[in-house]
């Protein structure tokens, strides 16, 4: 062997301890994907007598909000990384701040009127929103930074998607149960809210431990870290709103397999957006009970938390990419189907949900394993390592697809004569209404599934590349 060969490093091997406190962070990311996804269009309408489409921009436009800052939070991110050695920081606020905005986003009663009730939900949404992104974007840059290795990511990855399913199911189905507790549906959603706000806040805030364990020195070698932080420091202190927008822009121009990842994960949100902003609708029109939705959650959460190790395996012997669109698929065909409740609805379609759950384990677990993958390769083959960066056009893209999906489900509402009603009045849909409410929870989501896999099909990073990409840099 050559004097002057040198030795492939090991990956690094993650302590049981980061990897459980990195997945508990899921707590505060289910329940802030789930609980408002699921409940507040429906608030909107069926407790403070807001129209369908007016619900619809209100979600939206918090999550708008969502897409604005990120890019901006995750440049400020790498700032604070580059300054101080961490992301806490920013974790932190967010952790502190969100279960107030999320209570008082529940808080509002059906007495204030519609418009009053629809402006106050929006303020607080959007502070909610604020909240979460401050902690969001730099815990999904984390990975990239904690380990190096192509499959001890995927392993990170897989135990958060373990705490993110059962955090769906806990929030999904417990929410629910929280706002009927008191028999009365204003008291009920504030409980509803206090008590998820907490625990997303807590699960946040012990998640944040985490930044203590990881470096940039996982993306460089150690020389290269000490000049990219250096000069990324005081670079970025000098950049103005405009530069930090137009950085994030480059990274997506120079990063094919990143373009690629995040339009297919955009897409996939988009789609089970639509599924999760359908859903409580579903339960109270299509299978005529409103606690349903707790069925409906059970079905889709319980096969995940079994499936999660199985798709983790899979793209060890497949690649991630490959499983990635065997998930994908499978979802497609088992939403699909659910189309048929419009001629015969009933409890069959627990079924379907539970075939879907299985590929929502995988397409939650898959692309947030091929993201620190894509940050590192792009580090090591001409970028500057900043994460936050990648991660906060990440966070965006991903609030977009879910905002639209709610956005997508009021629009159907709208147009197939949706009638929205206060709390504790009786009311009667039209068919064409409740037509609406299953294609938006199966054709819907299918159709955006499908598209989904052409983005997919252009994603070229392989297991190869990474490893390679770390013997260069041992």
């Amino acid at each position: 062997m050559s004097s002057d060969a040198r030795p492939e490093r090991a990956p690094s091997r993650l302590s049981a301890r980061t990897i459980a406190t990195y997945a508990v962070g899921s707590l505060g990311t289910g329940g802030y994907a789930t609980l408002p996804g699921l409940v507040l269009t429906y608030f909107l309408t069926d407790n403070l007598g807001v129209a369908a489409l007016a619900a619809g921009l209100i979600v939206t436009a918090a999550k708008v909000w969502d897409v604005v800052i990120d890019p901006l939070i995750g440049a400020a991110s790498d700032r604070q990384l580059a300054r101080t050695g961490s992301r806490r920081g920013f974790m932190v606020a967010g952790a502190l701040t969100l279960p107030v905005f999320f209570a008082l986003t529940f808080a509002v009663p059906p007495s204030w009127g519609p418009v009053a009730g629809a402006i106050c939900v929006l303020l607080a949404f959007v502070g909610t929103a604020t909240s979460f992104s401050l902690f969001q974007v730099p815990y999904v840059a984390l990975p990239a930074e904690l380990t190096d290795g192509y499959d001890e990511r995927t392993r990170l990855l897989g135990w958060r998607v373990v705490v993110l399913t059962a955090s769906i199911l806990l929030f999904g189905a417990g929410g629910p149960m929280l706002r009927r507790a008191t028999g009365d549906p204003v008291s009920g959603y504030l409980l509803m809210g206090v008590v998820a706000g907490i625990a997303i806040g807590v699960g946040m805030l012990i998640a944040s431990r985490t930044a203590r364990d990881a470096t940039p020195a996982r993306l460089h070698s150690a020389d290269e870290t000490r000049r990219n932080a250096g000069g990324l420091g005081r670079g970025m202190q000098s950049q103005g709103l405009r530069e930090q927008y137009a950085s994030g822009f480059r990274a997506l121009r120079r990063s094919a397999p990143f373009r690629a990842l995040l339009a297919a994960f955009l897409l996939q949100a988009l789609a089970t957006g639509t599924m999760l902003a359908g859903a409580q609708y579903v339960a109270r029109w299509v299978l005529g009970d409103e606690a349903a939705v707790e069925v409906l959650f059970v079905a889709l959460v319980g096969p995940a938390l079994i499936a999660t190790p199985a798709w983790t395996a899979i793209s060890r012997r497949t690649g991630k990419e490959r499983a990635f669109l065997g998930a994908s698929i499978l979802f497609l065909v088992a939403s699909a189907s659910i189309a048929a409740a419009v001629w015969t609805p009933g409890v069959w379609i627990y079924a379907s949900v539970a075939i879907a759950g299985i590929a929502y384990a995988g397409l939650q677990s898959l692309p947030m394993a091929m993201l620190p993958d894509v940050i590192s390769h792009d580090a090591r083959t001409g970028g500057s390592g900043q994460a936050g960066t990648f991660t906060g056009i990440w966070t965006a893209g991903e609030t977009v697809g879910f905002a639209l999906g709610a956005t997508a489900v009021s629009l159907v509402l709208a147009a197939t004569g949706y009638i929205s009603s206060v709390a504790g009045a009786d009311t009667v849909q039209p068919d064409a209404a409740v037509t609406g409410i299953v294609l938006s929870f199966s054709i819907l989501p299918a159709a955006l599934m499908a598209l989904s896999i052409l983005p997919l099909s252009r994603y070229r990073l392989r297991r190869s590349d990474i490893d390679a990409a770390q013997t260069l840099s041992a």
